[in-house]
């Protein structure tokens, strides 16, 4: 077991992932010898060189496109979209060539595709490079999407990620990179599509992914002494999703809430809250509650940005309201 930042933890997955399989390659832009805009391949071009870690123009179309084509001819790309806003540019590279190129063959062909992208608010890059864009990809069939909150998941889940013959989204939480946490390097990759369940709890379950998990542990640790028992839950993939762990949760304590950062329509909360209004609805006490940021770009002066992302006082009171406290 070893100490990392989330960030250690993204560059040995990297580092781990290259060394075991000479099909692995990196590209993106300034991930060579700058070691990437966040510092997450910092170290790479120098263990493995200018074959297996390339620069590349400032292209996210051409990035994704040479990523299929070197999958489709049998490599295993690791793709980088330095801010996750710029899947826009590539959008169709992702959601009408990538996403479908499996399916469209037949099952003929794979595409094992990795794009790694930094995601989230909380850093202050305003409006264009703060978005918590897994979002955008929700209605994309043909696409595995990984949201780690922690050192542990981001080393582990883009491991799998690499793994896995279908393309994989991989979103790393920008104001996440300096979080430290145990992380074990030995051993298989988790399995995508499986939950945590971070605490158990009798009264409300709680959803929670990257940067809203923590704030939720914060949450909690405030309601103590006020008789709310909060079971808290990490999906770790939104795609897929584990909603058995999730059902299973909300017949034992009969509330649902989904904390999120990116506005309330056409999130993965109201996914869940949907699902679990549509399969659990006998075992529901209170209606589901969706406590998530502002239908509005997302402000960059720092208290602004501050109020619009779900604070941890509100998401306690949203937690209190739901149980009836």
């Amino acid at each position: 077991m070893s100490t990392l930042t989330y960030r250690e933890a993204v560059v040995a997955a990297l580092a781990a992932e290259l060394e075991r399989d000479d099909d692995v390659f990196l590209m993106g832009e300034d991930v060579a010898a700058a070691g990437g805009v966040f510092k997450a391949t910092d170290g790479l071009y120098a263990r493995f060189g200018p074959r297996r870690v390339r620069d590349t123009p400032i292209a996210e179309q051409a990035i994704v496109g040479c990523a299929i084509g070197t999958a489709i001819c049998g490599l295993r790309p690791i793709a980088e979209i330095m801010f996750a806003d710029f899947a826009g540019v590539c959008f169709d590279q992702i959601a009408n060539q990538l996403a479908k190129f499996t399916y469209m063959t037949g099952g003929q062909t794979s595409v094992p595709v990795t794009i790694r992208m930094a995601n989230g608010a909380s850093v202050g890059f305003a409006a264009q490079h703060s978005q918590a864009v897994e979002n955008w990809f929700l209605n994309v069939p043909g696409l595995k999407i990984c949201v780690p909150a922690t050192p542990a998941d981001a080393y582990g889940l883009l491991r799998a990620a690499i793994r896995d013959d279908n393309p994989t989204l991989v979103f790393e939480h920008k104001a996440l990179y300096s979080l430290q946490g145990n992380v074990e390097l030995d051993g298989d990759p988790p399995p995508l599509g499986v939950a945590e369940i971070v605490r158990e709890g009798d009264d409300v379950t709680v959803v929670a992914t990257q940067l809203m998990r923590h704030r939720v542990v914060d949450a909690i640790e405030r309601l103590e002494g006020k008789g709310v028992s909060v079971e808290l839950i990490d999906p770790r993939t939104l795609a897929p999703l584990d909603l058995d762990t999730i059902l299973r949760s909300v017949e034992k304590t009969s509330r649902i809430a989904c904390v999120q950062e990116c506005p309330p329509h056409g999130s993965w909360g109201a996914t869940v809250v949907a699902e679990v209004a549509r399969r659990a609805f006998r075992s529901l006490d209170a209606a589901p509650a969706l406590i998530s940021a502002d239908a509005t770009p997302i402000p960059y002066a720092a208290t602004l940005e501050e109020a619009w992302l779900p604070s941890v006082e509100r998401i306690a009171n949203g937690i209190l309201e739901l149980a009836g406290e």
